[in-house]
């Protein structure tokens, strides 16, 4: 710990608010305000993804003191600290919402790893107001700060691009919310989650220039982005960043964007609040609010009660929100380019990317080597009607089919119930599927059989390889709510045991089929299992 140093880079070098109180206001011409976290009554560690730790640069014995608690709780700085609160604005829900900014996030500085020099932005959520904060109070409880510690790293172990999660710390205080909107608002336990990034720079915090006209700042927030956070795109560090480098890095950021949005579909994971504030230039999962995965395969799934009537942010549109949001993005650095045609084409460079890693994603899913042609393509529309036809457990259906037998059988002669026998886990109510239901599932298997024979790969090979991109365990979300529940009466053990399995989400664990099971009944429609508020 005594070698970790702290850069202030993000504050030398862009504009800060002329003011240092916390009152809620405008904050103009200005990419941050200054302001120190507010100290706790009796702040406790709740735990700490060690991983995490080490890739900041802090060691066992620190992590281990009580000082590393209380700086977790925002109740003390280390030397070289020096915090701040982000200006940034977003389009919410299709709309221009104008200035947010971090309303209850302190960034307490970029963290230096004394050995690999490597950067990361600590943040700590929850840490009290901001000039950002409007008429909230910076608080976060235990039940949102739980989600987020524990799904950032499930992310981050799946492969998915994220934000991480290095600390949970409870406050020793109490926070009023309204988390149904119904009225009735209760005191609830409070908490700080302390995240980690190389930056958490968003689109919202371009746009919230460009909407200002204030140019010279966001020309400025540009060339520290790219100088910073894409070096590569420069032919030398000192290289004055022309509009040629401005295209560059928006196609990049598009792909980035594909990137993480291919690997939420992968995984059954739905954001539930994709606002241009909750998208990462360096296209990380970040803001892990109203959340949710794929129990059954719904593509019309959302976990935002906020979001219930449009939609949305639901799981089948996430990839063109993505490319609505980097429309915005593109438009509010418009103003920095004189051609509009090679912005267009850097915007339209994501759908084009987005497909090709879509159609990777989906065959590695199946086992199979590629996907290509109009039989492969009947094939995955066939999936899809398939898997929403009957209530089908989505992580579960892809781990029974790569049990299926496919080598040395014959595809149409093989027995129904033999063939269809590693799926029936997936099923929430087998009993109920029709006989067209059974009919359309058989098919649809021997057209896979028959499609896996024709790539001559193996059983064994086909397994692994399905196995390694289709997860065992996810943050299944009653499994979350059940260890809330629990945290809300002073017991963390399934915390605990929650990031021991999400630590190795591929790999069977002994004793560990509770956390692979299907959603049981009572959680199909409790609020915390089937949807979330944005409440906080």
């Amino acid at each position: 710990m005594s070698s970790i140093t702290f850069d202030d880079r993000f504050m030398r070098e862009l504009p800060a608010d002329a003011r240092t109180d916390r009152r809620p206001r405008q904050v103009q011409g200005a990419c941050y305000s200054e302001v120190e976290p507010s100290a706790v009554a009796d702040p406790s560690l709740v735990a700490c993804w060690p991983e995490v730790a080490e890739l900041v640069g802090f060691d066992e014995a620190f992590v281990r003191s009580e000082r590393f608690g209380q700086v977790m709780a925002g109740n003390a700085l280390l030397e070289g600290m020096k915090p701040y609160a982000a200006c940034y604005g977003g389009h919410q829900f299709g709309n221009w919402a104008g200035q947010l900014g971090d309303g209850r996030a302190i960034t307490l500085g970029e963290a230096i790893h004394p050995e690999t020099g490597a950067r990361h932005e600590l943040q700590l959520k929850g840490a009290g107001p901001t000039p950002y904060s409007r008429s909230a109070d910076g608080r976060a409880v235990l039940r949102s700060s739980i989600r987020e510690f524990l799904c950032s790293e499930a992310m981050f172990h799946l492969g998915v691009p994220t934000t991480r999660a290095l600390s949970l710390v409870l406050t020793g205080e109490q926070v009023m919310r309204d988390k149904l909107y119904d009225g009735r608002p209760a005191p609830e336990p409070g908490a700080v989650v302390c995240r980690v990034a190389p930056s958490f720079l968003r689109f919202g915090s371009f746009e919230i220039h460009a909407a200002r006209g204030d140019l010279g700042i966001l020309r400025g927030l540009v060339e520290h982005t790219i100088r910073h956070y894409f070096p590569h795109l420069l032919a030398r560090p000192d290289e004055a960043i022309s509009e040629a480098h401005i295209i560059a890095w928006l196609r990049e950021v598009g792909e980035r964007t594909a990137e993480m949005v291919v690997g939420w579909m992968r995984v059954g994971f739905v954001h539930g609040v994709m606002n241009t504030d909750n998208m990462s230039i360096l296209g990380l999962t970040i803001d892990y609010g109203p959340y949710g995965w794929l129990d059954n395969f719904d593509p019309g799934f959302t976990p935002n009660t906020t979001d219930r009537g449009q939609r949305r942010y639901r799981y089948g549109y996430q990839p063109d929100v993505a490319y609505w949001n980097l429309y915005k993005l593109t438009n509010a650095v418009a103003a920095l380019v004189d051609d509009a045609a090679p912005l267009q084409e850097a915007l339209d460079h994501f759908p084009t990317v987005y497909s090709e890693l879509q159609l990777d994603m989906m065959a590695q899913k199946l086992g199979l080597t590629r996907l290509a042609g109009a039989e492969d393509e009947v094939l995955v529309e066939g999936l899809m009607a398939m898997l929403g036809r009957v209530e089908t457990d989505y992580t579960l259906f892809y781990r029974g089919l790569a049990e299926v037998r496919c080598e040395g059988v014959e595809a149409d002669a093989v027995d129904a119930e033999a063939l269809r026998a590693p799926l029936m886990a997936a099923y929430y109510a087998p009993e109920s599927h029709r006989e067209e239901d059974w009919e359309a599932i058989d098919a649809w298997l021997r057209a896979y059989v028959a499609r896996v024979q024709n790539d001559g790969t193996s059983d064994v090979a086909r397994r692994e390889a399905m196995n390694a991109v289709n997860p065992m365990y996810i943050l299944r979300n009653y499994l979350a709510q059940e260890a809330i529940d629990q945290a809300e009466q002073g017991d963390f053990s399934k915390v605990h045991e929650l990031m021991a399995v999400l630590r190795h989400p591929y790999q069977e664990q002994a004793g560990r089929g509770a956390f692979g099971a299907k959603r049981p009944e009572w959680a199909r429609d409790r609020f915390g299992c089937s949807m979330l508020s944005c409440s906080s």
